[in-house]
């Protein structure tokens, strides 16, 4: 982390500094979901990718340093954070393929052309359960608020082409409702992939008549004794694709 000549702010490296990130100082700040979720991505040069919730476009630069060709639209609740991914994707040299949109998700959306593949680290906690930070920004990012999990999945899946996949990274322990919820859409070829020791799990959905679930090959993150497994140090650092 290094301070920024603006107050308030930090620049970060991520994929071994081949990404740069300017992000708030203090709040909600990227932590390892964002490489992890954009590299389980299975994209190609010239498909559209929509990330929802996109923050300070972390998911969408990793994405995009990764897949040459590719583009990113994010849509962002928070107008400063929104403000900051632009400035990241100018940062990155990628100002003229990732673009992002203001907008609460509770709200019907904009009319936008389908996208290949859309991708989600949404809030973490129900806010019925929820004991939110004191910081606004950090609680918006962490807690559901005016969207809850069952809107982010109905905009996600309503966003993606019929063949296209929908991706997200969640709390394992919301794993059956996410199932539940994707299924009822009619995204129900699930595939699943966990991050122990992390309460983490990425879920892969395609569009599918018939409940069809798998899990994959978990990746580990952590050794018993600590510091990044090889493997999650390829992703991590390396840039490498996460397959499933």
């Amino acid at each position: 982390m290094i301070p920024s000549t603006e107050p308030g702010l930090t620049e970060d490296g991520l994929l071994g500094g081949r990404v740069r990130l300017l992000q708030p100082a203090k709040g909600y700040r990227v932590a390892v979901d964002a490489p992890l979720l954009a590299a389980a991505v299975e994209a190609r040069p010239g498909e559209r990718i929509l990330d929802l919730g996109a923050g300070v476009g972390a998911v969408g630069l990793c994405l995009a340093a990764r897949v040459p060709g590719c583009s990113i639209t994010g849509i962002e609740l928070q107008p400063a954070l929104a403000e900051l991914a632009k400035r990241n994707a100018e940062l990155n040299g990628i100002a003229d393929r990732f673009g992002i949109l203001v907008h609460d998700l509770a709200a019907p959306l904009p009319v936008l052309k389908a996208f290949d593949h859309v991708v989600s680290n949404p809030p973490y906690l129900a806010a019925a359960v929820a004991d939110p930070p004191p910081d606004a920004g950090k609680a918006l990012a962490t807690v559901e608020s005016s969207a809850d999990l069952q809107r982010w999945l109905r905009v996600a899946t309503s966003t993606a082409k019929p063949a296209g996949t929908v991706l997200l990274i969640h709390r394992a322990d919301r794993l059956d409702e996410i199932e539940r919820a994707l299924a009822a859409l009619g995204w129900s070829d699930l595939l699943i992939k966990r991050l122990p020791p992390a309460p983490r799990v990425l879920v892969r959905a395609r569009r599918a008549r018939q409940f069809h679930r798998r899990e994959v090959q978990p990746l580990v993150l952590h050794r018993p004794g600590g510091g990044y497994t090889d493997e999650a140090e390829a992703v991590l650092r390396g840039g490498a694709p996460l397959a499933f």
